[in-house]
């Protein structure tokens, strides 16, 4: 279910300030702005709302969860939910830390976090085996926000854990040696089922998957699916996935709600009730380094990012491995396909 916010689109001034009547020479009186009879005040009214719920903080969860965002799919908005879900968490006060396992660096670029060539990355935790805690950098903005970047030598890593010892599980050990307490840690994958993104498999506990709601967004989510099982099957037995976010949501669209409909028919629960709506705000946010949350606190996306990060954390303890949802990894990418044509 989404908010009226994710109707009302990108703002940029999301509380207007009251306005002053001349009522002639000698009176004027001040007239609180209409909060509710457009789309722009119900928009400032939830985004106050909201903001004001993020300051409350959420439960914690009694140990750190490790969610593992991934799509083999590209462009379907992996990085963009990372660093705007680990912004949001934060600013409802827990400790979240960002992994950036894309040699594209575009987690750490949102996060406003220097990732040149000579800057410590995840690439020497993998390949070299530094400690996490010795490339881990604290986000600028947002307290209680942690990156560990990636560098362009990530894009040979895949070649490197080829002949390394353990290949599969080098995040994982990582993780388990980092000392500093977490809630939350967020893995970006890249867009592909390599090394890099078993290694995420391996080391979390919870696999996000955004979906886009376009036509094509539901071809080859099965293969990722299968990988999630054979890495349950093998790997990692308490890997499952948790959470289905959709993505670049347009309203106006059938073809979005048809999309969407399928989504929760074949994913039910997993499915968040709120839906990323689609924000020039959002693509705007990375060029200045920073989340939406911090660029534009009172837009749409920044609301929707807000809510899918509190129904993420409500989840808490809730969250587990269902078997009876076993069977979707099985099912074909074209069945899916077929339910919104």
């Amino acid at each position: 279910m989404r908010s009226d916010a994710n109707i009302a689109g990108p703002m940029t001034d999301p509380v207007p300030g009251p306005r002053t009547e001349s009522m002639g020479d000698d009176v004027s009186r001040e007239t609180p702005p209409p909060m509710d009879d457009t789309p722009i005040g119900r928009a400032a009214q939830l985004a106050v709302e909201a903001l004001g719920r993020a300051g409350e903080g959420l439960p914690r969860p009694e140990q750190t969860r490790v969610i593992v965002v991934a799509n083999q799919k590209g462009g379907v908005g992996k990085t963009t939910t990372t660093v705007n879900l680990a912004a949001s968490l934060a600013l409802h006060g827990s400790r979240v830390l960002v992994i950036d396992l894309d040699p594209q660096g575009n987690a750490s670029t949102a996060l406003g976090i220097d990732h040149h060539a000579e800057v410590p990355s995840i690439y020497d935790v993998l390949v070299e085996s530094k400690p996490l805690s010795e490339v881990v950098q604290p986000v600028p903005d947002v307290e209680g926000l942690f990156c560990a970047p990636a560098t362009i030598d990530l894009a040979g890593a895949e070649i490197e854990l080829v002949s390394l010892v353990a290949r599969e599980s080098r995040l994982q050990r990582a993780i388990q040696a980092y000392e500093q307490p977490l809630d939350y840690i967020l893995i970006d994958c890249p867009p592909s089922l390599g090394l890099l993104t078993v290694n995420a498999l391996v080391a979390g506990q919870e696999v996000l998957i955004p979906i886009q709601c376009e036509y094509y967004a539901l071809e080859g989510l099965g293969q990722l699916l299968r990988n999630v099982d054979l890495v349950r099957g093998h790997l990692n037995p308490t890997l499952h996935v948790s959470t289905i976010l959709l993505t670049m949501y347009d309203g106006r669209t059938r073809l979005a709600s048809q999309v969407a409909d399928e989504v929760r028919t074949h994913f039910g629960d997993e499915v968040l009730r709120t839906s990323i709506p689609r924000s020039v705000r959002i693509s705007e946010a990375p060029s200045y380094g920073q989340t939406v949350l911090t660029y534009d606190p009172g837009s749409s996306g920044a609301l929707s990012y807000l809510e899918a990060a509190r129904e993420i954390a409500l989840k808490g303890v809730n969250v587990g491995y269902d078997p009876t949802h076993a069977h979707i990894g099985a099912q074909s990418d074209q069945s899916m396909v077929e339910g919104i044509q």
